[in-house]
């Protein structure tokens, strides 16, 4: 049972709060452009590659989990929220509807609780710090215990940045100790709350009492189809599969291959360095992944699959990347159906289209809904039949998910680092949280010409009939 929040955490909280909204209002009044130059200056400041790299890898050494080298690519994550931010408006008059007599002007959303996930230490910090800088908010910190050091870090750097511009230094804090009580006190006394993180953390925000922006869990499924480019595919895979060491929520876990071209899908995956468990392997591996409650083992999430094997019991080559295990069944009580975190992934064989459509329902029934899901197919008929059909919030066509999900330069999704899963998930919104969601809107309404249909217009083939 969480312990109640301290007197001393209290005052901490209630200090940071009062310095926050004295630092939006200092820059209550900047315009467009000066608003422009601090996003830019952010962005350098944090997306460099120097500074990048060095506080990416300093959060994998300090979490423990996660790809040292793999994880300093998040980096273009940074330029492209800045690229997204830079092309919006933000400040005054945004939008004019002379149709329909209206004007939108932006108006900042408040303070803003940011909750840091262990995974992104480095990373949510900046793109929420840019788009929350073009609106005006100021943003409070509340990293995860396990990578503090690293969030700290980033923060600094953001502050000292707004400094060097004039801007103050307290538009964006961290908490220095976190602990579960502060953060809900934190969460209840705020603005808004944009909560990236497991379902507990989004559970509680928005059990805060304030506005919250939440995600929603993963479990990416990918259907290769009969025609797709199997080069491709794999190639594809392999990428999304093992970026970060498989910690995103975006990272494929489940391909389910049409069975006319399953085992030169499997070869092809083989090649781009999967390993293919046997029966005594898999059995192994379920173990070292879940424990027998069904709880997920943090010690193997994020890790090599050579970590893996070993923790599991057993070996794999030095030039393997990730892990594969053959999968029929689907359901709560059959693991490698649900989301793995990890460089491991489930292979199901489908006899045909309409299997593998039924296949991706029952797996998001398992876990995962709202997400996403992705498919390998030039089938138009049969790409829209799988995104009609799919649960999910977005589809990404001959992609590696976990690159294109949260943006990418080569597909038009918004950039971020929170991924919206509405309903399904639990969620406020389906969308990628970005520039648009750390504003409030004023509408401005003018009268118009009268828009009103006639009776005959409305009802049409029911206007005049008999009524009860």
């Amino acid at each position: 049972m969480a312990r109640d929040i301290t007197t001393e955490e209290i005052a901490t909280v209630d200090a940071m709060l009062d310095r926050a909204r004295k630092a939006m209002d200092e820059v209550s009044q900047y315009d467009q452009a000066q608003v422009d130059r601090l996003a830019r200056a952010l962005g350098w400041a944090c997306g460099n590659e120097t500074t990048f790299v060095r506080i990416a890898k300093m959060g994998v050494d300090e979490s423990g989990i996660g790809d040292r080298e793999g994880r300093a690519g998040k980096r273009l994550k940074v330029l492209g929220v800045l690229r997204d931010a830079l092309r919006g408006k933000s400040v005054g008059v945004i939008e004019e509807d002379t149709a329909k007599g209206i004007t939108k002007i932006a108006k900042p959303a408040g303070v803003i609780a940011s909750l840091i996930p262990t995974t992104n230490p480095e990373l949510t910090p900046p793109v929420t710090g840019i788009y929350a800088i073009k609106c005006k908010d100021a943003v409070i910190f509340s990293p995860h215990p396990r990578a503090k050091a690293t969030t700290f870090e980033m923060v600094r750097v953001m502050r000292e940045t707004m400094a060097k511009l004039g801007a103050p230094r307290d538009i964006f804090q961290c908490v220095q100790n976190p602990s579960i009580p502060m953060t809900e006190y934190l969460m209840a006394q705020v603005d808004l709350t944009m909560a990236t993180g497991g379902k507990p953390m989004v559970q509680a925000a928005y059990s805060s009492g304030k506005p919250a922006y939440g995600v929603g869990a993963g479990n990416s499924t990918m259907v290769i189809d009969e025609d797709a480019d199997i080069a491709e595919a794999a190639r594809n895979s392999r990428i999304s599969k093992t970026s970060d060491f498989g910690s995103g929520c975006s990272a494929d876990g489940n391909l389910i291959i049409h069975g006319r071209i399953y085992d030169k899908m499997v070869e092809a995956l083989v090649s781009e360095g999967g390993y293919l468990c046997n029966a005594e392997e898999k059995a192994l591996l379920t173990r070292a992944l879940w424990k027998e409650d069904g709880s997920r083992r943090v010690e193997t999430v994020a890790i090599s699959a050579q970590r893996i094997a070993e923790f599991a019991g057993f070996t794999i080559p030095a030039d393997r990347r990730f892990i594969m295990v053959e999968q029929a069944e689907i359901g709560k009580e059959h693991p490698f159906s649900r989301e793995k975190l990890s460089v491991t992934m489930a292979l199901f064989r489908a006899k045909d289209f309409d299997d593998a459509l039924s296949k991706v329902r029952a797996i998001y029934e398992v876990g995962g809904k709202g997400h996403s899901c992705g498919i390998y197919s030039f089938n138009e008929e049969h790409i829209m039949r799988h995104a009609t059909n799919a649960p999910v919030s977005r589809v990404m066509v001959r992609q590696p998910q976990s690159k294109a999900n949260a943006g990418a330069f080569n597909n038009g999704m918004p950039m971020t680092s929170s991924l919206g899963c509405g309903i399904w998930g639990g969620n406020i919104t389906n969308e990628n949280v970005s520039l648009k969601h750390y504003m409030n809107v004023t509408w401005v309404s003018r009268p118009i010409t009268e828009d009103r249909p006639s009776d005959a217009e409305l009802f049409g083939e029911f206007f005049n009939t008999e009524v009860m």
